[in-house]
């Protein structure tokens, strides 16, 4: 059994990430692999002699602004490293439900604007900043230190292990507002100070090895694994289409799902055209939060839903909806429609087939690798491809049938027992 601390960073936003999700499905996969599980935490608060306030500031709503002084020892710290302090979890402090909860692990590292200084110091001095972990009468420091994401934090005298999961920056500029060089300076650094790599698809390895110059061998490739909690998995079709009919006004199996931030990859624009063409009598419901660069993505489902309460019943969006209300969705729909332009692994491929719901994606990146053979797969630039879908999907029963057959089938290669076999070979390279 091996110590693993894994980055906050995702985890400690409050709003869900895809990152956040991999980092806690990372967790619970090192949990299951019989290893000690940490976070590291960065908050806006500085350290308390008080136990019950460190834990306070992990969590905390409150917005704390940094000072000049704040930013003076940040310049510092770039240069001297930072330490991270061990924090006990207690149960006196209730973490938010909304965001996952308390993380499963046997206890947390913090160090006070650990990312943001981190960051800041990488940008102006291209400097990374070392991080060491204090000594701690309870809690022994982590044998590994697992970063989720590029960060400019190297922790000295153990292990760095490193998940990159997609370079869509410098493949597809034209969708993100990344400084492309910082980002590819940043990619590169971490890439050569880690000991081992995670890709999560051969998609991204292929990537990765062209644009960053990274060894083949220093690569594993382990996918991606997602658990649906019994709770929400377990409940009768009866049950959540009661709830669909209460909360949404939706029949079982008889509407559209997109989901997934507004952002252009996730190529919204095209499924809204492709939808209204497609002569589909059913709704499409779209769940997504504003992302960036979204204004062409949802330009065409704005003005149809402006013309009247007949074209807003068509097409429904929701801004964010809880967990629990999201797989409800998913298990009710038609099909998935994710005909995405890049993704470097694509979840919601991978739940939809989990959660027995058809698939339409795109035939490029990672998605072929996360499909297989039981998704319908189109071009994800022509959106008559994409609406030929939905019309094949809308009139066959019996192809639906056959999609969440084979969906059961390809989602088996993604359990979390495959994801442990995979991770496990990625830290037998390090332990």
């Amino acid at each position: 059994m091996a110590r693993i601390c894994v980055d906050g960073f995702n985890i400690g936003l409050r709003k869900t990430t895809g990152i956040g999700a991999y980092g806690r499905n990372l967790l619970s996969a090192l949990e299951g692999m019989g290893h000690e599980t940490q976070v590291l935490y960065g908050p806006q608060s500085k350290p308390s002699k008080r136990p019950l306030f460190n834990e306070i500031g992990l969590i905390d709503a409150r917005e704390i602004r940094e000072g000049a002084l704040d930013r003076v020892t940040g310049v510092f710290s770039g240069r001297l490293g930072r330490t991270a302090r061990a924090v006990e979890p207690s149960d006196d402090v209730i973490w938010p439900a909304r965001g996952g909860g308390r993380p499963r692990a046997r206890a947390y590292w913090t160090a006070s604007r650990l990312f943001t200084t981190a960051q800041r110091n990488f940008a102006g001095q291209r400097r990374t900043t070392r991080l060491r972990f204090a000594a701690h009468p309870t809690v022994g420091g982590p044998d590994v230190v697992h970063w989720t994401t590029p960060l400019p934090l190297h922790a000295t005298g153990r292990a760095n292990v490193l998940t990159i999961h997609d370079l869509i920056p410098l493949r597809l500029p034209h969708v993100t507002l990344d400084n492309k060089r910082a980002f590819f300076r940043l990619c590169r650094d971490a890439a050569r100070r880690a000991d081992a790599i995670a890709v999560v698809s051969d998609a991204t390895r292929v990537d990765v090895v062209r644009l960053l110059g990274v060894p083949e061998d220093k690569l594993v490739t382990t996918w991606q694994s997602v658990e649906v909690p019994a709770r929400l998995r377990d409940r009768t079709d009866a049950d959540v289409s009661a709830e669909l009919t209460s909360a949404f006004d939706l029949g079982w199996k008889d509407y559209w799902l997109h989901w997934g931030a507004i952002e252009p990859k996730k190529n919204l624009g095209r499924v809204v055209e492709a939808y209204l063409t497609s002569g589909s009598t059913r709704p499409l419901v779209v769940v997504g939060g504003k992302g960036w660069l979204d204004e062409d993505e949802t330009a065409l489902m704005h003005a149809h839903r402006s013309r009247g309460k007949a074209q807003r019943k068509r097409i429904r969006v929701f801004d964010h909806l809880p967990f629990s209300l999201l797989v409800s969705l998913i298990r009710g729909a038609r099909g998935t429609v994710f005909p995405s332009i890049y993704e470097g692994f694509g979840l919601p491929v991978l739940e939809s087939m989990l959660l027995d719901t058809p698939v339409i994606t795109s035939n490029v990146a990672s998605l072929p690798e996360v499909a297989g053979d039981a998704a319908i797969m189109v071009d994800p630039y022509d959106p008559a491809a994409i609406s030929r879908a939905i019309r094949d999907l809308d009139a066959d029963d019996a192809l639906a049938d056959d999609l969440v057959a084979r969906g059961r089938v390809q989602a088996a290669k993604f359990s979390p027992a495959a994801h442990r076999a995979r991770l496990q070979d990625l830290y037998a390279r390090v332990l």
